[in-house]
C-alpha cells in the first residue's frame, strides 16, 4: 500500500478487528481474573494476545517485521498496563456492571486501548 491514508484506515480497521477479537470474544478465565494483581499470568497472555494480532496486523499491510515486532512489544506493555490500571481501578471503587462508574472505567479503558493504535499507525506509516 503506497497511500498513506488508505494504509492508515486499513490499519486501523485490523487492529480494531483484532481488539474485538481479543477483548472480547478470546479471553479465557484465567485472563479475566485477578485483574488487578500486577505479575498476574492472565493478564500477561491476555496483552501477548493482543501484541501477536498486532503483529499479524502489521505485517498483512507491509510493515516491516523488524518495526513490527518493535511496535508489537510497545503495545503489549501498554496493552498491560492500561488494563492493571483498570483492575485496580474497578477494585479500589468496587463498582459493578450495574453502576455507572464500571461503564466510565470500562469507557476510559477501551479509549485508552483506541489511542495506543493511532499511535501505534502513526509510529509506522509508510
Amino acid at each position: 500500500m503506497t497511500d498513506p491514508v488508505t494504509f492508515a484506515l486499513v490499519l486501523l480497521f485490523l487492529l480494531q478487528m483484532k481488539h474485538l477479537f481479543a477483548d472480547f470474544y478470546l479471553q479465557t478465565p484465567r485472563m479475566l481474573a485477578n485483574r488487578a494483581v500486577y505479575f498476574h499470568l492472565g493478564r500477561l497472555q491476555h496483552a501477548g494476545l493482543h501484541a501477536v494480532g498486532s503483529l499479524v496486523a502489521m505485517v498483512l499491510v507491509g510493515v516491516p517485521v523488524a518495526l513490527a515486532l518493535i511496535v508489537a512489544v510497545f503495545e503489549w506493555a501498554v496493552h498491560f498496563h492500561i488494563d492493571w490500571g483498570k483492575g485496580r481501578w474497578s477494585d479500589h471503587t468496587g463498582h459493578g456492571p450495574t453502576q455507572a462508574g464500571f461503564w466510565r472505567a470500562f469507557g476510559v479503558d477501551q479509549a485508552m486501548h483506541q489511542w495506543s493504535y493511532l499511535v501505534m499507525v502513526w509510529v509506522v506509516l509508510p
